[in-house]
């Protein structure tokens, strides 16, 4: 058999049969060191292939059909333990990217969480961050199952730490009802005492001074609550808050 003829027959072998696989996977390699692995391999076979030529050349006249078919076996066992390497290679690159992924998602979902968002409130477009409208919404919910007292501590807290917020006179409101729904009638009375002044045209003004009125009643201070309860009547002529005042007030005489 030609020598010549063999080593091309060889050199086929190795790059039809191991390089293809990571040729049709070249996509992959955008990372530097599985690149630079990649490349060592190929040199480990074409020094492989340089050492059968060297062998094939020096021996052409000297070694037999069947020797040469043994070498070309030893040659197919080293090229199948680089090619397990590649292999082994593409998958941990494969993980690698994966996780890369996962972990670009992940930082777009927290840097999207962080955004500030455009909603409406009272009628008007604000924006506002969304940390603001987690806690707010987060002491909505607790009121809303009747955990008052947590839900007081909450509002207080976002009135403290989101003083100029939009929200913020929903969240004064909000502390003086879930004082008032403990029957801590106090702190109800200066927790909607602080919202008459500080927002005295909000939309919850009238429900806040009924609620002012019932506490004032509960603790014997009778004058007081029919005073609050003619200044409801006054201020919102025509409401329902201004009717129920004036039912409360025909049975406070």
């Amino acid at each position: 058999m030609n020598v010549s003829v063999l080593t091309k027959k060889m050199q086929a072998l190795v790059f039809a049969g191991l390089l293809m696989p990571a040729v049709a996977s070249a996509g992959l390699f955008d990372d530097e060191e599985a690149r630079k692995a990649i490349l060592d391999l190929r040199a480990k076979i074409t020094a492989l292939t340089a050492k059968m030529e060297a062998r094939l050349d020096d021996k052409a006249d000297k070694t037999s059909v069947l020797e040469l078919n043994n070498q070309n076996e030893q040659l197919k066992a080293e090229i199948a333990t680089l090619r397990g390497q590649i292999e082994v290679l593409l998958n941990d690159l494969a993980n690698l990217q994966k996780r890369q992924q996962d972990f670009y998602v992940d930082l777009d979902k927290r840097l999207r969480a962080l955004e500030p968002k455009t909603l409406t409130v009272d009628g008007r477009q604000v924006t506002i961050e969304q940390s603001e409208q987690r806690s707010f919404d987060a002491a909505m919910s607790l009121y809303k199952a009747g955990q008052y007292a947590n839900a007081a501590s909450a509002f207080t807290a976002f009135t403290l730490n989101y003083a100029d917020s939009v929200f913020a006179s929903q969240a004064q409101y909000w502390l003086g009802n879930s004082h008032y729904a403990q029957r801590d009638c106090k702190n109800t009375i200066v927790a909607l005492d602080k919202l008459l002044k500080t927002y005295p045209d909000n939309a919850k003004a009238p429900d806040a001074m009924l609620n002012i009125a019932a506490c004032q009643l509960e603790l014997k201070d009778k004058k007081e609550s029919r005073k609050t309860l003619q200044a409801v009547i006054a201020k919102f002529p025509g409401t329902e808050a201004a009717q129920a005042a004036k039912s409360r007030l025909a049975s406070t005489k």
